[in-house]
């Protein structure tokens, strides 16, 4: 697909960029409506053709914790037997909580953690079905609140007897940016992994104590712009880090929703990694 429409896509995801506005560039990029049309679903979002990671060896549960202004719902999976396990939190794009993340928590209660994932959107009680919406509705999220849910996650897994007090983090895309986040504000943290979000101030990068892993794509310069002041940074600072470049991938490229952007053997190697890293610093 050309590039320049997954960029348009990009943009529209990202920026105040209405849906009206949207169409309209999309229809001067592919020529005419009707061949707008034809490839919006490519480049769409679409969970209905994801294949769905099984729960039938997992324990499963909906729970909510103390959150500003309300509760923080969330997404939890682990291996069915009972015991204390190292923590996993997943942290969704600028979509809120969707069928895609909590199929990623379930691939990573399958890998042997307690796996939780929760819901920026739920703590200002907005949970919209249609992502536009979704996407709207984070512009409402006041961002110092914001992050203390996500560091609150934490202080929620010291309540549950299936925790063994070792955390990570992953986030893609809006949660890449707050796993880098956390790393720099939650000094416990073990490891907290990027896939394509924005990075910490450089003056802040000497407060991380965990590993840090990050995954880009080649593709994406609006992400990428950031890379060279945070990797100076990391070292400088002496922090354990890893950082994969994707040739050929653009942003999102782990999400397998969405068609024109997916990567398959990029996703697969990234989140091999991502396994690889967690089982060495989160146990």
């Amino acid at each position: 697909m050309d590039q320049k429409i997954i960029n348009l896509y990009d943009d529209y995801t990202h920026t105040p960029l209405t849906r009206s506005e949207f169409i309209r560039r999309l229809v001067l990029l592919t020529g005419s409506f009707t061949a707008a049309m034809s490839v919006l679903p490519m480049i769409e979002v679409n969970a209905a053709g994801m294949k769905i990671t099984g729960d039938e060896d997992l324990f499963t549960e909906r729970i909510s914790y103390t959150g500003q202004p309300g509760a923080m719902q969330a997404y939890v999976a682990r291996p069915k037997a009972v015991k204390k396990y190292p923590a996993v939190t997943i942290i969704h794009e600028n979509r809120g909580l969707n069928a895609h993340i909590e199929d990623v928590v379930r691939r990573a209660a399958k890998e042997g953690f307690l796996a939780i994932a929760p819901n920026a959107l739920s703590a200002i009680g907005a949970v919209p079905a249609n992502e536009d919406e979704a996407r709207q509705k984070f512009q409402e999220l006041k961002a110092e609140d914001n992050l203390q849910n996500f560091i609150h996650v934490f202080d929620y897994l010291a309540t549950r007897t299936d925790y063994n007090g070792n955390a990570g983090c992953v986030g893609f895309c809006w949660g890449g940016a707050m796993s880098n986040n956390l790393a720099v504000k939650v000094p416990a943290l073990k490891a907290a992994v990027a896939f394509y979000g924005r990075q910490p101030a450089a003056e802040d990068v000497s407060k991380i104590k965990a590993a840090v892993q990050l995954h880009y794509g080649a593709l994406d310069e609006r992400v990428n712009a950031g890379i060279p002041a945070y990797e100076e940074a990391l070292k400088k600072n002496n922090i354990k880090y890893e950082l994969y470049m994707y040739e050929g991938a653009n942003h999102a490229f782990h999400n397998d929703t969405a068609p024109a952007r997916y990567n398959e053997a990029a996703a697969k190697l990234a989140w091999q990694r991502t396994i690889d890293f967690f089982k060495k610093y989160v146990k």
